[in-house]
């Protein structure tokens, strides 16, 4: 089975990952960074070599997202971001092939686990089945 295992993010997350903290997301230092990337490259590695991973990628902040959507007229409404209505967006995935929702849920318990600065609030880890062509989960 396909799962896809998402990984949260606001843009005052990326913000503090750039030195410029808020109320909720202190500062990363270069160390912190360095830490977090070690240790997202182990899962990939260690994801691949298991034969597990599909595809992985960070995605940029909610600064660079554009949103869009049908207008009442038809034509397409579109808003750069970050949106205000929304505090948390996609931040980063994993799409993985695996035996059963029991290993998906270790693989995002492990995600969970990501190093970052002293007072930092790790957003939870979404898990979400892929449904395969014509199919049903």
């Amino acid at each position: 089975m396909k799962y896809l295992v998402m990984v949260q993010g606001s843009q005052a997350d990326y913000d503090a990952m750039t030195g410029k903290p808020s109320e909720n997301s202190p500062a990363w230092s270069e160390q912190d960074l360095q830490a977090m990337f070690a240790f997202m490259n182990e899962i990939n590695n260690d994801l691949a070599e298991s034969g597990e991973l599909i595809d992985a990628q960070g995605l940029t902040e909610p600064a660079q997202a554009r949103f869009v959507s049908a207008g009442k007229d038809g034509r397409p409404v579109i808003t750069d971001g970050p949106y205000g209505e929304t505090k948390e967006v996609l931040a980063g995935y994993w799409l993985v092939d695996c035996e059963s929702l029991e290993r998906v849920t270790e693989i995002a318990a492990r995600v969970t686990q990501c190093p970052g600065p002293e007072g930092s609030v790790e957003p939870p880890v979404v898990i979400r089945p892929v449904q395969e062509a014509g199919g049903e989960c």
